[in-house]
């Protein structure tokens, strides 16, 4: 039986936030039907505003982005891709990456994303699973195609140049030599912002983007996300997130994955803001140049990054016996959390309005110290399967521990035998997925008859309709005497210990065992050498089992040494740790 606690609570909210909606009167056409449409008439309006960037490289407007997507629309018509036929991308975070985006979203072609950090062997096999026609591709990940072992695409296109690496097509070919006279000729007076002309999607509920994620347990799945779910996601995400024409992004999440292809790229190219791209995940130091050069006011990351800057550089000041007593004094604490709050701004850039963390709960100790300097923050929660947005709220409005309310439209319900208890969370709306891509039995463990999907996330629902995550139900263990157990919650707190870097908790022969990778780097500013971090490590766990039940209390701590295998949302792949 389905119990919906806290529905009723969370649709009361949703009132508030429509009004927040409507008063903010975002830059782009809120009663639109069309996904589609609303890309044509955003590229109209902000023909003269940067849109894509690479991080200290090249830069283009709307005006070059709109030309680049023109060539990409004649190269597929040539080459005999139709409306919704598949297309492949894979490659790092780019300028090329968005055009190609565009340019095979806008013709009516089925984007298919493909993590560059895929094996070459799982990146045939998700093309050929997929049926793309084309694989546009970026150079690194170039070097490990072999071209035969995906036989029935039309081609290979390297996406820095739009050049073709490898052919088994004559209609492709000539598509391609021609390019540049076809384009001329279509164009004789030059691209103006008159030729942007995209045809609409037929039906809101036809397939938009084939995704392939990559989750944290199990192989990868299709996800078809139609265009209702995208509508609904870049609706929302352009009445409620704070960012408007000419602001800036700076791009840290992969667009292969859903998360950042939504609101690293969609998202911002209908409001006439612009995006900096990063390539791969950069080290600290380039990133912060990033921030520091780019200016972004909105910063949409994962929790690692935040975790970082604060783990590192905040709360060892914050944890020093003359900072507690201060910070316990009222008007003295306000003060010093405000040039605390203001010296972490001045790492994101200096004009970040609000930072938005995804694809992953928050640290607890790191968000008691946000909470205490009054930091702009706020966690939202999704699924690739959601197209991604599932909940979220504004920062001013945000309950720390949760991860926002459901979005308008889309119910959010627990499959649960009383109030507040844990219980998975269920999604229906227009945000849900079409299904798997050739995978009915998957889709029908997910999608009930009823059209509730199954998101294999614990959660509860409060009053006021606050969703909190409690852990994933193929993660939960069950304790000696049938006691649930967590593994999430242990490794928070062995997350908040400084001299841990990763942690994982798994169960071995009935027990507890916790997967750690030390922080060497913070044990060394702290004079310890690596024996002794260790040691401090197994006095660690001492206290932190005094602090649990018996049944879940970890029976030894095996070190690591190297990083977990993650992810593009930072998340450990759990299926992989044993």
């Amino acid at each position: 039986m389905v119990v919906s606690w806290g529905i009723f609570a969370a649709n009361n909210i949703i009132v508030i936030f429509m009004a927040r909606l409507i008063y903010r009167t975002p830059d782009c056409d809120m009663n639109a039907t069309s996904v589609i449409k609303m890309y044509e008439d955003s590229f109209r309006r902000h023909w003269d505003n940067e849109a894509l960037a690479d991080f200290r490289g090249e830069r283009i407007t709307y005006a070059e982005l709109a030309k680049r997507v023109a060539r990409v629309h004649i190269l597929l018509e040539n080459a005999g891709i139709k409306r919704g036929d598949k297309v492949a991308l894979c490659g790092k975070n780019t300028l090329a990456w968005g055009v190609a985006f565009f340019g095979v979203y806008t013709y009516g072609a089925i984007p298919v994303p493909i993590l560059n950090d895929f094996k070459p062997g799982n990146v045939h096999t998700l093309v050929n699973h997929s049926e793309a026609k084309l694989l546009m591709v970026g150079d690194v990940v170039l070097a490990g195609m072999v071209f035969d072992e995906m036989p029935e695409i039309l081609g290979m296109i390297l996406l820095n140049d739009l050049s073709l690496k490898a052919c088994r097509s004559k209609e492709l070919e000539n598509a391609m030599a021609t390019l540049d006279e076809c384009f001329d000729k279509k164009y004789p007076n030059g691209f103006t912002k008159d030729d942007i002309k995209y045809e609409a999607e037929k039906d809101t509920n036809d397939l938009a983007v084939l995704n392939y994620t990559s989750g944290t347990t199990g192989d990868p799945k299709g996800v078809m996300v139609p265009y209702r779910a995208m509508l609904v996601n870049l609706k929302f995400a352009c009445g409620v997130l704070p960012l408007t024409k000419g602001e800036t992004v700076v791009s840290i999440l992969p667009m292969a994955h859903m998360f950042g292809l939504a609101f690293q790229l969609m998202f911002e190219l209908l409001l006439g803001a612009s995006i900096c791209y990063l390539g791969k995940m950069p080290s600290p130091k380039i990133l912060f140049d990033a921030f520091a050069e780019e200016k972004p006011k909105l910063i949409i990351t994962v929790p690692l990054v935040i975790e970082k800057v604060i783990k590192q550089k905040i709360q060892p000041v914050m944890e020093k016996p003359m900072m507690k007593i201060l910070m316990a004094i009222p008007g003295i604490n306000r003060i010093i959390g405000g040039k605390i709050r203001n010296k972490i701004i001045d790492a994101f850039g200096g004009e970040m309005d609000c930072l938005i963390v995804g694809g992953a709960a928050l640290n607890a100790d790191v968000e008691k110290i946000l909470r205490k300097i009054h930091f702009p923050y706020t966690v939202g929660y999704g699924s690739t399967e959601c197209a991604p947005l599932i909940s979220y709220v504004d920062w001013e409005k945000y309950k720390a521990g949760s991860c926002g309310i459901a979005v308008p439209g889309c119910p959010v319900q627990v499959f649960s035998d009383a109030p507040g208890n844990v219980g998975e969370l269920l999604v229906k709306g227009d945000n849900v997925m079409l299904g798997y891509y050739k995978n009915p039995n998957a889709t029908r463990d997910v999608i009930d008859p009823e059209g509730w999907f199954h998101t294999g996330d614990l959660g509860t629902i409060d009053k006021q309709g606050y969703i909190y995550i409690k852990g994933r139900s193929k993660n939960m263990i069950l304790g000696p005497s049938g006691q649930n157990i967590y593994p999430e919650e242990i490794e928070d707190m062995y997350m908040n210990l400084p001299l841990v870097s990763e942690v994982l908790v798994v169960e071995r022969e009935r027990k507890l065992v916790a997967l750690v990778y030390p922080d060497y780097d913070a044990g060394k500013s702290a004079g310890l050498n690596q024996q002794q971090v260790l040691a401090h490590l197994e006095d660690d766990r001492k206290k932190i089992n005094e602090m649990l039940p018996g049944y879940s209390q970890i029976s030894k701590l095996e070190i690591r040494t190297e990083e977990f295998e993650k992810t593009p949302k930072r998340s450990i792949r759990r299926g992989l740790y044993k």
